[in-house]
């Protein structure tokens, strides 16, 4: 399977509606997987929501100020927010002759950023739990459908993918033959995170806010 067929825009097709169908399998299948270990996921464990190489992500609280928060409570956040959205008709219409807002496209960049917080923090502190459960090919799928969705539309800046970029190599994501070589990597992603080296080096900017 190509990945970039997945996510390539079919013709005739509404770019809006494209956008929400890939968002709302991201959402579904991200949430399973943090789902799946939340109860490693704790304030003690995770008191700071983190990223590789130290990345730390901050929260903005309904006064537009920026907080840091524990990872659980920061994700819940995340998750909340995504469901509230996709589920108003405003926003994500599903009746017939509903139109998308002029902000769609901005609002679903947001959605991803998020969602690409909770997979840094499932891949830097979590991966273990994840093989456990034998959900690592899950992720690491997820992962690559998130990335090869934002590589075709740019929906996400550089300096906020860059911390997972050894990753993206090692599963072969920034290949110029995108394919399903993801289970036949499930070694390098150990080797990749279980190196602090291959991931402090990422990004001289560690901490990262969301916008309101």
């Amino acid at each position: 399977m190509d990945l970039r067929l997945l996510v390539d825009l079919p013709a005739g097709l509404d770019y809006n509606e494209w956008l929400a169908s890939h968002t709302m399998a991201l959402f579904d299948h991200v949430n399973l997987v943090y789902g799946s270990v939340s109860e490693f996921c704790t304030q003690s464990s995770c008191p700071d929501m983190t990223g590789p190489g130290q990345r730390t992500y901050l929260w903005f609280d309904e006064k537009g100020k920026r907080t840091k928060v524990a990872a659980p409570q920061y994700i819940d956040y995340v998750m909340t927010f995504i469901q509230k959205t996709i589920s108003d008709e405003s926003i994500f219409p599903t009746k017939y002759a509903n139109e998308f807002p002029s902000s769609f496209e901005s609002i679903v960049r947001k959605i991803v950023r998020l969602l690409f917080h909770v997979v840094a923090h499932l891949y830097a502190v979590h991966f273990k739990e994840v093989v456990m459960l034998g959900l690592h090919a899950h992720l690491n799928l997820t992962f690559a459908h998130l990335m090869a969705l934002h590589h075709r539309f740019s929906l996400i800046e550089a300096k906020e993918t860059d911390v997972l970029k050894d990753l993206e190599v090692a599963l072969k994501l920034t290949d110029e033959a995108l394919t399903n070589e993801l289970a036949n990597n499930n070694d390098k992603v150990t080797d990749v995170l279980g190196d602090s080296s291959n991931t402090a080096h990422l990004s001289e900017d560690n901490v990262c806010t969301d916008n309101k």
